[in-house]
C-alpha cells in the first residue's frame, strides 16, 4: 500500500511537473506577440485607432452626382492619440476627395472618443465603386483602414452615362451680350478626376472665323487630381450670336473632353467724337481751355490765347503744332506752347494766335495739335469775321543797323507806342500822320511824343523811322494809295489818301 501510495505520488508530482512545463512555455509565447506594455503592467491598450465601420456601404450614385459618405474612427487605446494626414484610393468609376475632416485637428483624440471624415463621392461610370481609405496617426498600429462601397447608376434618360476622364470648370462658357468694341477673356480649369495619369494632347476650339474665338493654354501631363488652365478670348468680328465648342483630345478612357462656349454681339450705335478722349491709364490726356477761339466780328488786328493742359497720368509731348490753312491771315505765337514741348501731368502751357485778316469775311479755320497722348491729335476749330482788311504795307517793323528792313522780323517793345498811327502825307522833309488824338505834322530830326514814349523822327523814302534808345521802329508809306500825281523831280512833294492799316506788335531791339 504504501509503495502504491508512494507510486501515486510520485505520479502525481511527474504529472504536475509535465503541466508545468506544458504552461509556461505557452505564457511566455503569448506575452512575447502581445503588447510590451502589458507585459509590464498587466493591462492591454489596444492598438490605438480603429474604423467604427470597417466597410461603409454607401448605397447608389447617380452618374454626374456626388454623394456625401460618412466614416468614423474611435480611439480603443488607453492614451490620447493625434491623427495625420488622410489619403483616398478611389475606383476608375468615381471621384473622390475629403470635404470635411474632423480628425485631423490640432488636439489629439481622447481616449474612447470619435470623430468623422466626410468624403465627396462622385459617379464617374456606370458599375460597382469602391473608394479605400488610409488614416494614419500615434497610436501604437500607426495606420487604420477602412473602405466605402456602392454602385454607380445610369439614372434618368438626361443624364450622360458617361463623364470624360477630364473635368470642365466650368462646363460652358458664356460670354453674355458684349456692345463695346474690346475682346472679353474667360477661362477654363481642366482636372484630371480618374486614378490615373492623363495627358492632353490637342486643345482648340471649333467655330466660324467671323465668332472671334481664340485659345490659349499650356496644358500637358496631368497626375491624379492635377489640373490645368486655359484661356478663351472672344473677340467677334459680326454682330450677332457667336457660338463654339472647346474641345480636349486626351489619352483617357473617353479620348474627349468639350466645353460649350456662346455669347452675342451687339455693338452700339457710332456716334461722332467727342473733341477730348476719354482718359487712358498710363497715357497722357491734351486738352484745351476753350473748345473753339471764336474772333467774333473785327475791323483790326486781333490775338486771342488758350491753355493746352495735360490731365492724364503720363508726360506728353507736343510734336507738331500747325494750321490746316496758310492763306487765312492767322499766326500761331513762337512762345508758351510750342513744338516738341513736353507737358507733365497736370501742367499747361499757353497758345496764342493773332489774326490779320488778308480778306473781307467769314473766317473758318482748324488749329491741330499731334501728341503723343490719347487719340494723338487735338483739333480746334477757330471762326471769325473780317469786316476790312488788314493793310500791312502801314505796319511797324523792327529794322536793322544798316537802314534796311531786318532779314528776321522781331517784335519790338516799344513797338505798341505807335498803335493805330498812319501816314497820310509824305515828303524828304516833312510828313503828315494820323491816330488816335488826330493828325499832326512832324518834321526829319524833330524830337516828338508819341504813345507816351519819347521819339526823334528821321524821315526816309519809303515812310518815318522812330527811335527811342537803341529801339528803332519804322512806319511804312503806302503809295498806292496816292491822290496825287507822281512827277520825277526829287523834290516834289507826295499827298495820300488815309490808310486803312494801324500798327500792332511789340518793339524790338535792334543793335
Amino acid at each position: 500500500m504504501k509503495k502504491t501510495c508512494d507510486a501515486i505520488k510520485s505520479y502525481g508530482l511527474l504529472t504536475t511537473t509535465v503541466v508545468a512545463v506544458l504552461f509556461f512555455p505557452a505564457l511566455s509565447f503569448a506575452n512575447a506577440l502581445g503588447d510590451p506594455a502589458a507585459r509590464g503592467s498587466g493591462t492591454a491598450s489596444g492598438e490605438g485607432l480603429g474604423a467604427v465601420e470597417k466597410e461603409v456601404k454607401a448605397g447608389e450614385i447617380t452618374v454626374g452626382s456626388a454623394s456625401q459618405v460618412v466614416v468614423k474612427f474611435k480611439n480603443e487605446s488607453s492614451k490620447d492619440v493625434q491623427i495625420g494626414q488622410v489619403n483616398l484610393y478611389p475606383s476608375s468609376t468615381v471621384n473622390a476627395e475629403v470635404s470635411l475632416n474632423e480628425c485631423s485637428s490640432k488636439d489629439a483624440l481622447p481616449s474612447g472618443a470619435e470623430c468623422a471624415v466626410v468624403v465627396a463621392v462622385k459617379g464617374l461610370k456606370v458599375g460597382n465603386w469602391r473608394v479605400e481609405m488610409l488614416l494614419r496617426h500615434s497610436g501604437r498600429a500607426r495606420i487604420v483602414t477602412a473602405s466605402m462601397t456602392g454602385t454607380v447608376e445610369s439614372g434618368d434618360n438626361e443624364t450622360d452615362t458617361l463623364l470624360s476622364d477630364v473635368e470642365a470648370i466650368p462646363n460652358e462658357l458664356d460670354f453674355g451680350t458684349m456692345d463695346t468694341s474690346r475682346p472679353l477673356v474667360k477661362s477654363v480649369i481642366f482636372r484630371n478626376v480618374t486614378s490615373q495619369p492623363v495627358a492632353i494632347k490637342k486643345i482648340g476650339i471649333e467655330a466660324s472665323a467671323q465668332s472671334g474665338y481664340s485659345i490659349s493654354s499650356d496644358c500637358g501631363d496631368l497626375e491624379v487630381g492635377q489640373a490645368c488652365i486655359a484661356t478663351v478670348t472672344w473677340a467677334p468680328i459680326t454682330k450677332g450670336q457667336s457660338d463654339g465648342v472647346l474641345i480636349v483630345q486626351h489619352d483617357g478612357p473617353t479620348k474627349v473632353a468639350s466645353v460649350n462656349l456662346k455669347g452675342s454681339y451687339d455693338p452700339e450705335d457710332v456716334t461722332k467724337a467727342n473733341i477730348f478722349p476719354e482718359a487712358v491709364p498710363g497715357v497722357g490726356l491734351l486738352v484745351s481751355s476753350q473748345e473753339e477761339l471764336d474772333f467774333g466780328s473785327i475791323t483790326n488786328e486781333a490775338s486771342m490765347t488758350l491753355s493746352l493742359v495735360n490731365v492724364g497720368d503720363s508726360a506728353l509731348q507736343l510734336r507738331d503744332i500747325s494750321l490746316a490753312s496758310s492763306d487765312t491771315g492767322l499766326n500761331i505765337a513762337q512762345t508758351g506752347c510750342l513744338n516738341g514741348g513736353v507737358l507733365e501731368p497736370v501742367e499747361a502751357c499757353p497758345l496764342t494766335l493773332t489774326w490779320s485778316p488778308v480778306r473781307a469775311g467769314e473766317l473758318i479755320e482748324d488749329i491741330r495739335i499731334k501728341h503723343d497722348g490719347a487719340r494723338g491729335v487735338l483739333v480746334i476749330p477757330v471762326r471769325g469775321d473780317a469786316k476790312s482788311v488788314v493793310n500791312r504795307d502801314t505796319k511797324a517793323v523792327v529794322v536793322s543797323d544798316t537802314g534796311t528792313p531786318a532779314v528776321s522780323v522781331k517784335p519790338a517793345d516799344k513797338r505798341q507806342a505807335l498803335e493805330g498811327f498812319i501816314i497820310t502825307s509824305h515828303s524828304p522833309k516833312k510828313a503828315i500822320i494820323n491816330g488816335p488824338g488826330g493828325s499832326r505834322v512832324i518834321s526829319d530830326g524833330q524830337n516828338i511824343v508819341l504813345g507816351g514814349v519819347e521819339w526823334k523822327v528821321d524821315i526816309v523814302e519809303n515812310g518815318i523811322e522812330f527811335l527811342s534808345g537803341n529801339d528803332r521802329v519804322r512806319l511804312l508809306f503806302d503809295r498806292s494809295l496816292s491822290s496825287s500825281s507822281r512827277t520825277t523831280s526829287t523834290t516834289s512833294t507826295t499827298t495820300s489818301s488815309t490808310s486803312a492799316a494801324t500798327t500792332t506788335a511789340t518793339a524790338g531791339t535792334s543793335n
